[in-house]
């Protein structure tokens, strides 16, 4: 036995006047991934104001829909909703190698040439490479995925070591999870820092991960004798970026030897020593640049541990594409 549910967009009675958001519903539908693109752009958040996102459910063929957890869905709108969509939300598709219906791959390669953004979450994006979006251009997906999708679309760059990744008009998140990393990303971009903050305070997640992190670690839960060796050391790092970290005092300060805590604190963390620093000191580099506007750009490096500058605009060229006085002028309050 299935239980029914009818799927009605913005069931709240909050009028919104921002960007169309379209999730796509189809016979074995995904539902976490859905309910994720639910969560992000159709909960309803009046403290947002008028100007928030409005919500669209599109049903790409008739039902009712079977969908994952036993339930069947009922969706209003069919394909129709594509043509007046700012972003469309593809969910996990229901077999990695299942064909993509003609229509969707028309109504998404249309909707596409006009402009409206297309986002893929986890296997998702089996549906923007059967509809030749992807080719020739850079995506990423779960890494479960990866083998299959390249040997079918070899002409598409796929990393399989990243979250997500923005291409501007096709955006492409990993496993399940990273798909909230790439909503709340969407959303940094469209409404700035603080309403991204508050969804993902919302949804209780961290607020911003950056798309380049790794989709997994070796050892994601640290014995817990290193949990108890390395965690405090670790939130002292975190609060003391301005200072010099040398692995020589690191090491001591975990007692010890600078071999062992490199290895240690790299299968704790899945990341360098140098290399959990520099994302660090990039994320409190950004999160000052946004809410900090008095605050000069050389005092700014100073604070993160860059030391200068130059040395700070250096990384912010090389890991997010822009300059330190560019992102603030982007993201700044």
């Amino acid at each position: 036995m299935t239980d029914s549910v009818k799927i009605m967009p913005n069931s709240s009675p909050q009028r919104t006047k921002g960007p169309l958001v379209a999730a796509l519903a189809y016979d074995g539908l995904c539902t976490f991934e859905f309910g994720v693109a639910y969560e992000v752009f159709g909960l309803p958040r009046p403290e947002m104001g008028e100007g928030w996102y409005r919500f669209s459910v599109c049903g790409i063929e008739p039902g009712p829909l079977r969908a994952a957890g036993g339930l069947t869905v009922a969706v209003d709108k069919g394909l129709e909703v594509l043509d007046e969509a700012d972003l469309i939300v593809v969910p996990g598709w229901r077999a990695i190698d299942a064909p993509v219906p003609a229509p969707l791959a028309a109504a998404l390669r249309a909707a596409h040439q006009r402009g409206a953004r297309i986002m893929s979450l986890c296997s998702g994006v089996a549906v923007l490479a059967g509809s030749g979006l992807l080719a020739n251009r850079r995506a990423t997906t779960h890494w479960r995925y990866v083998a299959s999708i390249a040997a079918r679309y070899p002409d598409i760059t796929l990393d399989a070591d990243v979250l997500y990744m923005d291409e501007g008009s096709l955006l492409t998140a990993a496993g399940s999870a990273a798909g909230i990393d790439l909503c709340l990303h969407v959303v940094r971009g469209d409404f700035g820092s603080e309403a991204a903050n508050s969804v993902a305070r919302r949804l209780v997640v961290p607020p911003h991960r950056e798309g380049g992190q790794a989709q997994f670690i070796h050892a994601p839960v640290p014995e817990e004798r290193e949990g108890i060796r390395l965690g405090p050391l670790i939130e002292w790092m975190r609060e003391s970026l301005s200072e010099d970290q040398p692995i020589s005092l690191l090491a001591k300060r975990a007692g010890m030897s600078m071999r062992t805590f490199q290895r240690r604190f790299e299968a704790t963390t899945g990341l360098s020593v140098g290399e959990w620093l520099l994302k660090e000191r990039l994320r409190h580099a950004r999160d000052l640049l946004e809410k900090e506007l008095a605050v000069s750009l050389d005092d700014i490096a100073a604070a993160s541990g860059f030391g200068t500058l130059a040395t700070m605009r250096h990384h912010f060229r090389r890991r997010l594409g822009t300059s330190p006085s560019a992102y603030r002028k982007s993201f700044g309050d």
